[in-house]
């Protein structure tokens, strides 16, 4: 089987499986997933929830956060580890949104790449859930997953895995099908503990690269 043809497949078995694919970060605006997608490097996207609760409790909007200090910042993120480059990038950012963007998240891909903190990642996050448009988010589930189903082979570099993934997902199908990724890795394909391919969905399909 054509690794386009596996994807195709891939994608409509984890559509009947997970039919609601979303963005497991809470936010109710552009900038909040902005800050919240840093917040989650090396952080579980729960305690990320937890967080930013105080965070936007205190500062409410762009120009609040824009005039925080990195240091009243990084007291509030310092749970979802890293606080201080952490911290340092989300005041960079909101400055930039603020003073460049009117206090706006940039819908390029180009502008996005430029703010502080954000890599493709997080460009792309932003580019499906907020703007609708084509996207694929290769966070270590999509990594993992597309390594182990056979959809790339023995590619670990998240740009040349993206980049692979662009030839054979379609363009409209990426940003949910990484979405549902996570929650297929989080849920059986696991990491930390052995997969459990017996209640696999993608069983007959994965080549089981592992």
């Amino acid at each position: 089987m054509k690794k386009k043809e596996l994807a195709l497949k891939v994608i409509e078995t984890l559509k009947t499986a997970y039919p609601v694919a979303e963005c497991t970060l809470d936010y109710d605006d552009a900038w909040k997933l902005l800050v919240s997608v840093r917040l989650a490097a090396q952080c579980t996207d729960a305690r990320v929830n937890v967080v930013v609760q105080d965070l936007y409790a205190r500062y409410p909007d762009v120009a609040a956060l824009a005039q925080a200090t990195p240091e009243e910042i990084e007291e509030i993120v310092r749970p979802c580890g890293l606080g201080k480059s952490k911290a340092r990038d989300i005041s960079a950012c909101m400055r930039i949104l603020r003073d460049q963007y009117d206090g706006k998240v940039p819908d390029s891909f180009d502008a996005l790449l430029s703010l502080p903190g954000v890599g493709r990642k997080s460009a792309n996050l932003i580019m499906g859930d907020v703007f609708g448009k084509p996207a694929i988010v290769t966070d270590t589930h999509c990594i993992r997953l597309c390594n182990r189903i056979g959809l790339v082979d023995g590619i670990k570099d998240p740009k040349r895995v993206e980049m692979a993934l662009w030839k054979i997902i379609p363009p409209e199908e990426g940003n949910d099908f990484c979405h549902r990724l996570v929650l297929h890795g989080r849920e059986i394909c696991t990491a930390r503990t052995k997969p459990y391919c017996d209640r696999c969905v993608l069983e007959k399909l994965c080549a089981k690269n592992i």
